[in-house]
């Protein structure tokens, strides 16, 4: 649809071609051809402003609005976000939130960028001046008002849109009721802050309330930052007494991996497969293993690149590949070919989501019953019986080190030999006690012997062969069965 939509636009002048406009994603932004001449638009259906620039060579995202102080127009802004092929939708539609929210705020989201800032950062800057009101002065911003100033800083921190969402939910959902309450009058209340803790425990759990509370805190600490004369420097979240959280310890040991083997095998999608394999092999988080894009990986130097892991872009690592990592993503690659063509041209786990790929993790524990983080924590485990010492292991897991010693170690320098070493010994500890899984004729046998995908791919493609025979033989008996039925009234 966006292709052919995109075609016809290509065939208007170009003073009729603004109105190609539909939801924007990975997948449909894939399908947009290049312009044949000068550029066209693809406007997003979700998020007024944000758009595709299709040009004869590149896809550009984009964001577009006025900026307004006191309802009067100050300025056009045209800000550019990111090349398509380097950046996600998702990432993309988060930082033109950021901007947009700028925008209404009076500023333009990238000064510097302004190429005659006299005709528009001047009077922008003159009128937030002579404009501050009253009601800012004495009572200090609202909760709205600090919210959208704290997500442009975490937007400008790198923060990954995970983790912004997350933030946003607390705000607009959880903490609802005082979105227009300027934070004053809650720093001057805190036992109303409190109560409202043991509220959402009471609703949706401790874990919820202590992260929405948390993010209370933060946004009130950066906007006492901006604010000193009006809010008081005790945070109000200081009064709430917190709930108690455990970790979960539901990561496997050496005897439970053979069974985990077997029900994985048993997964009927191959591609979800390897996924999992990749997470208890890796130690990756979810979100940002199901974001790796073929170009991340380098076969050459045998890493996989993380350019948004939990923490943002300034969290960026390789991870190494051992022996059995590497022939999983081979096996994925050639399942994702088979199965999603297109999407497999941009991710290594494609699906049929409007992300273009994987998009849930979770599993039926019926079917499976270990995914996710207790992946991770099997990960660690066996990093521990594999006799990687506590240094190494976080290095692999892209945890942070604590210690002034630690702190002067360059991971770059021993990627490609030390923690790929680290690496194949964990993943050796892993495939150990499935040898004879792997040996035996059964499902762990027919998923990882040599050349298998190969071998599933063609007996998917006689399946679905048979199926669509089977589907047309009973259309024609059932096509048939009217006729004769049609016959025999007359």
């Amino acid at each position: 649809m966006p292709q052919q939509q995109a075609i016809e636009t290509q065939s208007k002048p170009a003073s009729a071609a603004g109105n190609l406009r539909f939801p924007l994603t990975d997948r449909s932004i894939a399908h947009l051809p290049f312009a044949e001449r000068g550029q066209y638009f693809a406007f997003d259906e979700k998020l007024g402003g944000f758009q595709v620039v299709v040009g004869r060579k590149r896809k550009t995202f984009m964001v577009r609005s006025e900026i307004r102080i006191a309802g009067k127009r100050i300025a056009s802004a045209r800000v550019t976000i990111g090349d398509c092929s380097k950046i996600t939708v998702a990432k993309a539609r988060t930082i033109a939130e950021g901007y947009l929210s700028e925008m209404r705020q009076g500023r333009h989201p990238r000064p510097d960028a302004v190429k005659r800032p006299c005709a528009v950062s001047d009077r922008v800057e003159q009128q937030q001046s002579s404009d501050k009101t009253a009601r800012e002065d004495a009572e200090g911003p609202s909760l709205r008002e600090a919210w959208e100033r704290y997500k442009a800083a975490l937007i400008k921190k790198g923060r990954s849109a995970g983790t912004i969402a997350g933030y946003e939910d607390h705000v607009t959902r959880v903490l609802k009721i005082w979105i227009d309450r300027p934070l004053k009058d809650l720093a001057e209340d805190p036992d109303l802050v409190a109560r409202k803790h043991d509220a959402i425990t009471l609703a949706s759990g401790p874990y919820a309330a202590n992260g929405a509370m948390r993010t209370l805190r933060a946004i009130y600490n950066h906007a006492w930052l901006k604010n000193k004369k009006v809010l008081s420097r005790d945070n109000p979240v200081d009064a709430v007494d917190w709930n108690k959280e455990r970790r979960r310890n539901s990561g496997m040991g050496v005897s439970d991996l053979p069974g985990w083997f077997n029900e994985l095998a048993r997964l009927e999608n191959p591609i979800r497969r390897e996924f999992h394999l990749m997470e208890v092999l890796s130690g990756s988080r979810p979100a940002a293993l199901k974001r790796a894009r073929l170009n991340h990986l380098d076969l050459r130097r045998r890493i996989l690149h993380i350019p948004a892991p939990k923490g943002g872009e300034d969290r960026a690592f390789d991870i190494p590949l051992s022996r059995e990592m590497i022939r999983s993503l081979m096996r994925v690659i050639r399942f994702g070919r088979a199965q999603h063509p297109v999407e497999a041209r941009i991710w290594l786990f494609p699906a049929e989501s409007k992300a273009g790929h994987i998009y849930t993790t979770q599993e039926d524990r019926a079917d499976l019953s270990k995914w996710g983080n207790d992946l991770r924590q099997t990960y660690r485990t066996i990093a521990t019986i594999a006799k990687v010492n506590g240094v190494d292991a976080k290095l692999l897991m892209n945890h942070a080190i604590p210690g002034v010693n630690e702190g002067y170690i360059t991971r770059e320098k021993i990627l490609e030999d030390h923690l790929r070493q680290q690496q194949q010994a964990i993943t050796d500890v892993i495939f150990a006690p499935i040898r004879d899984l792997r040996e035996k004729d059964g499902p762990v046998a027919t998923w990882l012997r040599p050349r298998s995908a190969r071998a599933q791919i063609a007996l998917a493609q006689e399946t679905r062969t048979a199926h669509a025979h089977l589907h047309e033989v009973r259309r024609r008996k059932a096509l048939q069965a009217r006729e004769n039925n049609a016959d025999g009234q007359y």
